[in-house]
């Protein structure tokens, strides 16, 4: 790609104000991606106004995309493009966000100069007036010596299976986030909400040596990250990528791919000791493998007459059969049967719909997962042969 024949004014000698001047030609979907993921950390209002863009720099080996709110901040690399001038601009998520969206050109040319910002197509041209990057906070970067690799696929599966299950409401306990252990050679993290909770584990590899150089990386670690934080990590770590590093410093987590860098302020408070939660397996009840597209849809129907003052839905297993039942004042009632094998004494549980859904959403259609259920007064606990574990407190059966 090149600027020739395309026309524009002479761009000033003068850069755009505390910051360097800037020439490039982009692919505009690919910048287009970057930037609406790293656009998801600015804030919409903000007593500082400069956090509601997103720095682009631009140097002969690399392009990069940074925001923050300065409590999460990224870093992210910006392929399909072509530097004619490296330097740095500050860009309105707002303006220059909807000029990239609404743009029907394959290919945009950015230039900025001490008149302010100029972005061009095939047949359209818009001025923006230029921040000072020099305004814009610093973002942190990855240069740490230690830390823990995780691979890239089991990471957001980590937190698709947990991030879910957070309570950003709580002030007894710090629950708007996924919480981290680290261990020698493997990661859990868990979400709950205090009604239900989600943890998952997995393999990892913890390498490096510490700031010191000389001592290697504590291998038992555990925070709590912010639920958002963990959602822009799972946006912004590709499936593609093979592993990822992750590494505590001070009260920051640093995630970095090879793509992104992702930092976030860790919150502090209690956690729940998510191991009591778990009841031990083997006490009696009912212990049952569901597949779970038919649970899943089977649940849905039975939801259908839920009403928010009656909203638990009975699991009652049978023989041979699980029969889902909801029923709420003015509303009426339903009864979906699913086939099960089953020939213990009859047992009936009451669940919230909505916690065993989501449950059952983050799990692919065609597997089966297990549901163990002692009592109507005790945990339903359900697990996959990957690690994965729920459990949801019952209902009052009076509802």
């Amino acid at each position: 790609m090149t600027l020739e024949n395309q026309p524009t004014a002479e761009p000033s000698s003068t850069p755009p104000r505390g910051g360097q001047a800037v020439k490039i030609s982009c692919d505009r979907e690919q910048l287009l991606q970057a930037f609406q993921t790293v656009a998801t950390v600015a804030p919409f209002r903000s007593p500082k106004p400069i956090l509601q863009n997103v720095k682009l720099e631009v140097s002969e080996q690399r392009v990069e995309l940074s925001a923050t709110d300065l409590e999460i901040g990224i870093r992210h690399q910006v392929s399909g493009v072509d530097v004619h001038l490296p330097g740095t601009v500050v860009l309105s998520v707002a303006r220059f966000g909807s000029i990239l969206r609404e743009s029907t050109d394959q290919t945009l040319h950015i230039e900025s100069n001490s008149q302010g910002i100029t972005i061009r197509g095939e047949r359209s041209q818009f001025t923006l007036p230029a921040e000072n990057p020099a305004d814009f906070p610093s973002v942190t970067g990855f240069d740490e010596k230690s830390f823990h690799e995780v691979p890239a696929r089991l990471l957001r599966e980590l937190i698709r299976r947990t991030a879910f299950a957070t309570d950003n409401e709580s002030s007894r306990y710090a629950l708007g986030g996924v919480k981290l252990e680290f261990e020698k050679d493997q990661i859990t993290a868990i979400g709950t909400d205090g009604r239900r909770l989600a943890k998952m584990t997995g393999p990892i590899s913890t390498t490096g040596t510490g700031p010191s150089g000389g001592e290697v990386i504590n291998s038992d670690q555990s925070v709590i990250v912010p639920t958002r934080a963990m959602q822009l990590i799972e946006r912004a770590v590709a499936p593609s990528d093979a592993e990822v590093q992750i590494s505590v410093s001070g009260n920051e987590l640093l995630v970095h791919s090879a793509r992104a860098t992702i930092s976030a302020r860790l919150l502090e408070g209690r956690f729940p000791d998510w191991r009591k939660v778990f009841p031990e397996s083997g006490g009696g009840g009912v212990k049952l493998d569901l597949a779970v597209g038919l649970t899943h849809a089977a649940i849905r129907q039975a939801a259908i007459v839920t009403s928010e003052e009656s909203r638990g839905v009975d699991f009652t297993f049978a023989q041979g059969m699980l029969v889902l039942s909801g029923r709420a004042a003015e509303v009426g009632q339903s009864r979906v049967e699913l086939p099960i094998s089953y020939d213990g004494d009859e047992l009936t549980v009451t669940l919230d719909p909505k916690f065993v859904i989501e449950f059952l959403k983050v799990l692919d259609a065609e597997k089966t997962f297990t549901m163990e259920v002692k009592d109507s007064e005790s945990a339903a606990v359900c697990s996959t042969d990957d690690g994965y574990g729920y459990v949801i407190m019952p209902l009052a059966r009076d509802r």
